[in-house]
């Protein structure tokens, strides 16, 4: 059964043990007057398993961006409650929390999922309610949904800027190794067609099972290919041994990736140089050295002094929130319906560390400012291009358009809307 977790001060550290099955507790303030009920948000993060290490900061994102907002008034004068279950990577789990969220906790908003495939199954439970579901995380793209508000970077924001810049810089033949699972899938479709459209090839690809840590094999069919560079599309902690593995057996082809440095912050977690010639192209990474991202990250590390890395989950999380509020007090409602209509407008912006970032009204994803980072043999990370902000247009372009139709789908490169 779920412990529910105790309201505490809004300042107070949350603690109790977690169960083996759950693990439930809130964050609230005891100063909410009887005549402004709380905003109930409910959050689904994997704190514990084997993407616990960037599941955590995401939950800090959302605590801290709490405590401010509520230390600044709250959202039209309610204060933020925050209800958090950690399903442990468990997708029957994620299922099950969505709906104990939904119906007995009656949360004004569902916010998280790691793994798309949690998003999937979080999809059509939240789809049945009027409650929106924010989606934090960077992913493969291509969610055409009215419930689902997407805030991470999408492939045209990411492969759209990596890939080309790849190919130029060291050739045009790839191997891909991925998670195997829908973002893993997917995002290797992606490369596929970005690398024919830059006339390259993948001469290489491998589904590597979520868990899976030896990678003797594949890094003796990656020698045996030889190829220009690699997609490094590996997922989790146990994944993540392929870089020491490979740098091991001295494999140092350059590597491109759509989720490495940022999200998992491995640069950081291995020695060097086993992560040299690593590149990808980020809205977010903690080496950001800007006035707005320096003041963000102090605020975070006053809060959080003993977090390995602000990673791109935390930093998504914690703007979601002001997303959040910046829709609910335009709208003046927390319905939906009424979110959605001021989304609609094309005005539902807000500025974040990275810069002024809005929600798309054709396919309620974000846009971002992004940037190709690369990683030094000292593990040190550099800006290589910045390109400033892209909008999420593909879904635009293919004919998604949520101020029309909801076909509550996902689109891919060779899986487009009928027209």
């Amino acid at each position: 059964m779920t412990k529910s977790g105790r309201r505490t001060g809004l300042g107070a550290r949350l603690g109790g043990a977690a169960a083996a099955a759950s693990l439930a507790f809130a964050l609230a303030t005891t100063t909410a007057s009887a005549q402004q009920p709380p905003i109930k948000i409910g959050l689904l993060e994997d704190v514990s398993g084997d993407i616990a290490l960037m599941g955590k900061p995401k939950l800090n994102g959302s605590l801290l961006a709490a405590e401010e907002i509520n230390n600044a008034g709250g959202i039209m004068g309610r204060k933020i409650e925050l209800i958090h279950l950690d399903p442990q990577m468990d997708n029957a789990r994620y299922q099950e929390f969505a709906r104990r969220l939904l119906q007995r906790d009656k949360v004004d908003v569902l916010i998280g999922g790691i793994t798309s495939a949690s998003r999937e199954a979080i999809r059509p439970i939240v789809n049945r309610t009027d409650v929106p579901y924010f989606y934090t995380n960077q992913y493969e793209g291509g969610v055409c949904d009215a419930s689902t508000i997407s805030i991470g970077a999408v492939p045209e924001q990411q492969f759209s800027t990596l890939i080309p810049w790849m190919t130029e810089t060291f050739g045009k033949r790839v191997y891909t190794i991925a998670a195997d699972y829908n973002f893993g899938q997917l995002s290797a479709e992606w490369t596929r067609d970005l690398m024919k459209k830059q006339g390259g090839q993948v001469i290489g690809e491998e589904f590597i099972p979520l868990g899976v840590s030896q990678f003797g094999q594949t890094i003796q069919n990656i020698q045996k290919a030889n190829p220009d560079w690699i997609m490094a599309l590996n997922v989790g902690a146990s994944q993540d041994s392929f870089f020491e593995q490979a740098a091991a057996a001295k494999l140092a082809y350059p590597m491109g990736s759509s989720i490495k440095i940022m999200l998992g912050f491995e640069h950081k977690r291995f020695p060097p140089p086993a992560l040299a010639k690593m590149h990808a192209t980020a809205n977010w990474f903690e080496e950001i050295d800007t006035p707005a991202a320096n003041d963000f990250k102090k605020r975070w590390r006053a809060k959080f002094p003993n977090e390995a890395y602000i990673n791109d989950m935390g930093y998504n999380a914690y703007t979601a929130l002001y997303m959040y509020k910046m829709l609910v007090e335009k709208a003046k409602s927390t319905k939906k319906a009424d979110l959605r209509k001021v989304i609609a407008t094309g005005e539902a912006c807000i500025e974040a560390p990275e810069g002024r970032i809005c929600i798309d009204p054709k396919s309620q994803h974000t846009s971002h400012h992004m940037r190709l980072i690369g990683v030094n043999p000292d593990h040190s990370v550099r800006v290589i291009k910045d390109f400033g902000l892209i909008k999420p247009y593909w879904l635009g372009e293919i004919g998604c358009d949520l101020t029309k139709s909801d076909p509550k789908t996902q689109y891919t490169p060779t899986n487009l809307p009928k027209k």
